[in-house]
């Protein structure tokens, strides 16, 4: 059938793409690395082929579903933002309905994903995908969506070991719980770039429910992550190169913390951006480490 008359369909994808944040890697970089961590350890080095390839083309596929039902959630929120105000949902450039297609359609296709693993590991993809569908919503409820973002990309940890070795263990949740904390760290940074906003729109973070002791609280949530990631090393028997990962990871958390000590919004903006180096020093450290 041909289109109708004036309808656009390289514009309709450009859309599309931008309403996935297709354009702006950070998100799914830090959905990939704990994802290639969980592979990694499981493995106790390089995975099954097969399996990279599901879950990497999967952090793509539920990052962008997660921000098409995030956007779509936070229509009420986004027009008083200054920077989600140009988002295609707010904008009109893409319709509520399309929207809700568009991120049916996504989650068909990390089901189908899914369904090339084993029955354990769809299993827990029905709490990812609850853990991301109820994550728009908690800023309405609750000061704490920062907790709830980490558990839901923390969960791709679990689901990642349990495709690749077949079995949850402890190291399993050791992971889980580094990656909680870390998300929870930047995003609470995410979330000072936008908090005089939020206040005056009636929305919560974890940046509001701290305060003036944002930076403390941040910093604690840094230290138990890193903490978290050295017992990683040290029960995994990791070698020598994933301290000096470890090492490159808190160098830029401290780089972090320096550049945001002022709560300015630029540079909380550009803190945040740097959180992707983080995963990546940790992945580089621990792939490395198990190659030897």
């Amino acid at each position: 059938m041909p289109a109708a008359p004036g309808f656009d369909w390289r514009e309709r994808a450009h859309q599309y793409a931008l309403l996935m944040r297709l354009h702006r890697p950070i998100g799914w970089l830090l959905l990939l690395w704990p994802t290639w961590w969980g592979l990694w350890m499981a493995a106790h080095g390089l995975p099954h082929w097969q399996v990279w390839v599901i879950f990497t083309l999967g952090v793509v596929v539920m990052r962008s579903a997660g921000c098409v039902i995030n956007d779509w959630a936070d229509r009420w929120l986004d027009r008083g933002v200054k920077r989600t105000r140009e988002r295609p949902l707010v904008s009109g450039t893409v319709s509520a309905t399309e929207a809700l297609v568009l991120f049916a359609v996504l989650l068909l296709i990390a089901f189908g994903l899914v369904l090339l693993t084993n029955p354990l590991t769809l299993r827990l993809a029905f709490v990812g995908v609850g853990l991301a569908v109820v994550y728009p919503f908690m800023k309405r409820h609750t000061h704490l969506p920062q907790l709830w973002l980490g558990a839901a990309f923390g969960w791709s940890v679990p689901m990642a070991y349990v495709a690749e070795k077949g079995e949850l263990d402890a190291m399993t949740w050791l992971l889980f719980l580094a990656n909680v904390l870390w998300s929870t760290a930047y995003d609470t940074i995410y979330a000072m770039v936008d908090r005089d906003d939020d206040i005056r729109m009636g929305a919560r973070s974890s940046a509001i429910l701290l305060g003036d002791l944002d930076l403390i609280g941040i910093g604690i949530l840094h230290a138990s992550f890193l903490l978290a990631m050295w017992l990683v090393g040290s029960r995994g028997a990791l070698a020598w190169p994933y301290q000096l990962g470890w090492c490159g990871a808190l160098a830029v958390i401290l780089w972090q913390h320096w550049r945001i000590r002022h709560r300015d919004r630029d540079a909380c903006l550009a803190a945040f951006q740097l959180s992707h180096w983080v995963g990546f020093a940790l992945f580089a450290g621990m792939a490395a480490a198990l190659s030897v």
